[in-house]
């Protein structure tokens, strides 16, 4: 995907989300103290679904519980931009900075095909 179509697609998510608000005069609600709040919630309600299943890969989740999921997918994704909106923060220029920070925290050689924190390989 290029750089500019990431960005696009960002900025009229953001916008049609922030027009979405504007119509119902919500925007008062939308603090980043309740919006990530909401985040926490609606993060919460993504996991139901999978309860009790052995991997949660499609085929075991089923039509109704993969709708389920791509729901809640997407409020979590509604809230997450709109805390990024309220604090000034550009998501795409955030998850670049933290992959970059995150390969000197784990180095290919030291942690390839390994689930442990950085903490423990050391």
């Amino acid at each position: 995907m290029q750089k500019n179509t990431v960005d696009n697609d960002l900025h009229m998510l953001r916008d049609e989300i922030g027009s979405f608000v504007a119509e119902r005069d919500w925007k008062k609600f939308n603090t980043p103290k309740n919006l990530a709040s909401a985040l926490c919630v609606e993060a919460a309600e993504l996991l139901e679904p999978f309860q009790w299943l052995q991997t949660g890969a499609p085929e075991e989740l089923g039509a109704d519980k993969l709708m389920q999921v791509r729901r809640e997918i997407a409020d979590v994704q509604v809230y997450l931009i709109s805390l990024a909106a309220s604090l000034e923060i550009d998501i795409k220029d955030a998850v670049l900075e933290k992959i970059e920070i995150n390969r000197v925290k784990y180095p290919v050689e030291k942690v390839r095909g390994s689930a442990r924190k950085y903490t423990e390989y050391e």
